[in-house]
């Protein structure tokens, strides 16, 4: 196999344009002043940031049944770790990021419900003080994750352009798999 399936590039995009998409508005709409038009926003980030969790189990358990082609042979077995250790950062990243607005939304006393109509259980008790921490926490994950990002698709970048390689095809949705 020298492309991904169908299924993991379609999840892949899906969720590179949801991320973005995310970091997007959440930058914009932190320091809007309060308004109904900023609450609206924190809420769409909060259900956007809820779909984005679950696609990312679903991509996780997809990708548990469906190994990835490998690597090439051709490249150094340390670029190979670093891009194993960089994906795993990332997944790692698509599942804390979450989860911390989760609970800082829990601690700050707002409450997600699911596109308005499925209440999402809060995870903590109101406290402001922790609520104020992980807001840090959740912008510190966020800057690590675009800095992770830069450096995914500069190497996806690196080995089309410099290497001449197929990374980045065989994830194009061009480039067809089984499934």
């Amino acid at each position: 196999m020298t492309a991904y399936t169908r299924t993991a590039k379609a999840l892949h995009w899906l969720m590179a344009a949801l991320l973005f998409g995310l970091l997007a508005l959440g930058f914009y709409m932190h320091d809007l002043p309060l308004s109904p038009d900023k609450l609206k926003l924190y809420s769409w980030h909060k259900w956007a940031g809820v779909t984005a969790f679950l696609l990312v189990v679903l991509r996780l358990l997809w990708r548990s049944i469906h190994l990835p082609p490998p690597l090439p042979a051709t490249m150094p077995r340390a670029l190979q770790l670093a891009a194993h250790a960089g994906h795993m950062a990332l997944y790692l990243l698509m599942i804390a990021i979450p989860l911390s607005g989760w609970l800082m939304s829990s601690a700050k006393g707002f409450q997600t419900v699911y596109f308005g109509v499925l209440p999402i259980p809060d995870l903590l008790g109101k406290d402001k003080e922790l609520g104020d921490t992980l807001a840090l926490a959740h912008k510190s994950l966020n800057l690590l994750f675009v800095a992770l990002l830069a450096g995914h698709i500069g190497a996806a970048l690196k080995h089309h352009f410099i290497d001449r390689d197929d990374i980045l095809k065989r994830m194009l949705p061009a480039r067809t798999a089984e499934n």
